[in-house]
């Protein structure tokens, strides 16, 4: 879950001024992104703080219990600085207990609210409540628009929406059925992402591996050449237009679906990076039915074996939920030793929590809060042993690292991540002060550095 507060505009006396803040998963920061680089272009400035703004945006996250408590405490906390706000983003297309908007129903004053992936509607509640300075077709933003992560790295949502009837989610009640972006707008975005200094660009999606089902894997154009809306094309070109500029490709949300063995050797080859993020949820076939989850669980240890015969240097990552109504404790042992089996490089675990409106809640035999909680806990010592192990592993390895901070151009150190670290949700490399007295180390940069110990989820190296 992020929090971000943005205020990236440049100065102008007579400008309105929008505060705004972004909650949620990496698919919600590019619609903040869309919806920042149209207030821009439309001669809006953010604001730093709530008091200092004309009105307030805060782009919401409704999945679990938790992210609805922080996005509801963010639309009160700034009402009460503000009193001007626009809400949008996933909670904006719950339901409350009344039947009506939950968001309306808990704050009935804010201004206007959307759901998720609305830049439009957004925009034209603040064209009601706060008239636009001037005219977007005479003002310039930046090529790559407005972006909230660091310079050096990136997200690429390629679709949105998503096909699946998953039990424990109610994603698509609130972002609706799969939609894939025209494969030419996707890799003329990426294209601008490199060229403004982009080193690292994350694809994400709902479900990655659909990409182009919804359009029947039809053929686009780009450049002049035709390609198809399909998960292989797209990946390919991704990697072939990163080469030049030496940037990393890295996928996120990648369901485990047989097509997906093809791109494994482009990893191989080093188009993209050797990184995938497959969300398995659990291992237990009887757990996966329950779930309704796509893609055949039975043979994910056959198949994850599979890539790391293709591509011995590839990193899986994660996400598992602990306790799933009628989780028996045979199952949840069937998880531990799949986790052990399969040697997951990184792993996260939820305790599952129920959601308003999703089909799990109906499910026989919950299993009591203490033991998900349990249960939870006794997974992530297993993982976390696991990744242990393959940390250690690399002891002694050369490694190229991004780095991602350099206090004093790195002479003390700094902090970097390797081709097996996702930021915010993996580990890091922990840069010690360069060998080379001459050496620096830049943001945004790669350096190469000999990894000569581990700490906890991270990495010690030594630039070289």
């Amino acid at each position: 879950m992020s929090d971000t507060t943005v205020h990236p505009a440049t100065p102008s006396a007579a400008a309105p001024r929008v505060g705004f803040v972004s909650l949620g998963c990496p698919k919600a920061l590019t619609d903040s992104e869309l919806i920042l680089t149209q207030l821009s272009a439309e001669g809006y400035e953010t604001s730093k703080s709530f008091a200092g703004a004309d009105l307030v945006i805060v782009n919401t996250c409704g999945f679990i219990d938790d992210a609805v408590k922080e996005s509801l405490d963010a639309i009160g906390e700034a009402l009460a600085e503000n009193g001007k706000v626009i809400v949008t983003g996933c909670l904006g297309a719950r339901e409350g207990e009344g039947g009506g908007n939950l968001v309306r129903e808990m704050h009935p004053s804010v201004l206007a609210v959307t759901g998720p992936h609305a830049t439009h509607e957004v925009m034209e509640a603040v064209h009601q409540h706060l008239p636009k300075p001037h005219d977007p077709f005479v003002d310039l933003v930046p090529p790559q628009g407005i972006k909230l992560t660091p310079r050096h790295y990136a997200y690429l949502k390629i679709s949105e929406g998503c096909n699946h009837r998953c039990t424990f989610c109610i994603i698509p009640s609130m972002r609706g059925d799969l939609v894939s972006r025209p494969i030419g707008d996707v890799l003329t975005e990426a294209r601008k992402l490199f060229e403004a200094g982009v080193k690292e660009l994350l694809v994400v999606s709902q479900d990655t591996s659909a990409y182009g089902v919804d359009v029947k894997y039809r053929t686009g154009f780009w450049d002049g050449k035709p390609v198809k809306t399909r998960l292989f094309d797209l990946v390919r070109s991704l990697g072939e237009l990163a080469q030049p500029f030496g940037a990393w490709v890295r996928l996120h949300y990648v369901y485990p679906y047989p097509h997906v063995d093809e791109i494994v050797p482009l990893m191989a080859e080093g188009l993209v990076l050797p990184y995938l993020d497959v969300p398995l949820q659990h291992s237990h076939p009887d757990v996966l039915k329950r779930m309704k989850r796509p893609a055949s669980g039975e043979r994910n240890l056959e198949r994850i074996a599979r890539w790391r015969e293709i591509c011995p240097q590839i990193v899986v990552r994660s996400t598992f939920i602990a306790g799933f109504p009628g989780e028996t404790e045979a199952e949840f042992e069937h998880l531990i030793d799949f986790v052990r089996e399969a040697r997951i490089d990184r792993a996260g675990c939820f305790a599952y929590s129920p959601v308003d409106g999703a089909a799990a809640n109906a499910l026989a035999d919950p299993v009591p809060d203490a033991l998900r909680e349990e249960r939870r806990a006794r997974f992530m010592a297993v993982a976390e042993q696991v990744s242990a192990e393959k940390l250690r592993s690399r002891i002694g390895a050369n490694m190229q690292v991004l780095v991602d901070s350099a206090p004093g151009m790195g002479k003390k150190g700094g902090v970097g991540r390797s081709y097996a670290d996702a930021p915010e949700i993996d580990g890091v490399v922990r840069l010690l002060p360069p060998e080379k007295i001459s050496k620096t180390l830049k943001v945004g940069e790669f350096t190469r550095a000999r990894i000569v110990d581990t700490d906890g989820h991270d990495l010690v190296a030594v630039p070289v």
